[in-house]
């Protein structure tokens, strides 16, 4: 199970065994779990749409590419600023809108992919169980979505200049296997998987 922000993860501390066995049974549910109906894949399956949303979400997170039957290939773990790097070259090789997914978009992927938390695996096969990076820019954009009883949370200044900086320093990440989000990953040293959404034309 990978977990990388260059320590622990939402302060949270993993438990060995316990934590392993719901990994696990997370993902053999995932699995064999049908596609809603409300996401499509597309023709050529690169794609998956989501019909209720009118987003199209890359099937495969960056670094790897759909064979036909499944995502393939090592998927790039990058900071931030190469994240919002990869978004701004598919959008000029492709000529569509790509860009990082904001914290309530990777939600919804999570959320309503089925009823118990995980994406889906016919949908979206291979996928990394990590943080993924999200574009929502603001550490109060967001509210409501971060672990109130996070420390670090707490102890925030509430001025602008100290929100300014950690907005600058920190940017949200959502566990895509739980549907948590946080506002504090370091920007310039966690490398995360990325998943690019545009808009359905």
């Amino acid at each position: 199970m990978s977990r990388r922000d260059g320590g622990r993860v939402g302060g949270r501390v993993v438990h060995g065994l316990a934590v392993a066995m719901v990994w696990v049974s997370a993902s053999a549910w995932a699995a064999g779990k049908p596609a809603s109906a409300g996401w499509v894949p597309s023709s050529d399956g690169t794609e998956v749409v989501d019909v209720h949303a009118r987003q199209i979400w890359a099937r495969c997170v960056e670094g790897m590419h759909w064979d036909g039957k499944t995502c393939r290939g090592e998927p790039v773990l990058a900071t931030h600023k190469e994240a919002l790097a990869l978004a701004s070259a598919r959008r000029k090789a492709d000529g569509l809108d790509w860009r990082l997914p904001r914290v309530t978009d990777l939600r919804r992927l999570v959320n309503e992919t089925g009823a118990r938390r995980g994406l889906s695996q016919a949908l979206f096969p291979a996928a990394p169980h990590d943080w993924y990076w999200a574009g929502t820019a603001k550490v109060a954009a967001a509210s409501g979505t971060a672990n109130p009883y996070n420390y670090g949370t707490v102890m925030r200044s509430q001025d602008n200049t100290g929100l300014n900086r950690m907005a600058f320093l920190n940017g949200w990440a959502v566990d895509m296997d739980s549907g948590d989000a946080r506002d504090d990953m370091p920007k310039r040293t966690a490398r995360l998987p990325v998943r690019l959404v545009r808009p359905q034309d």
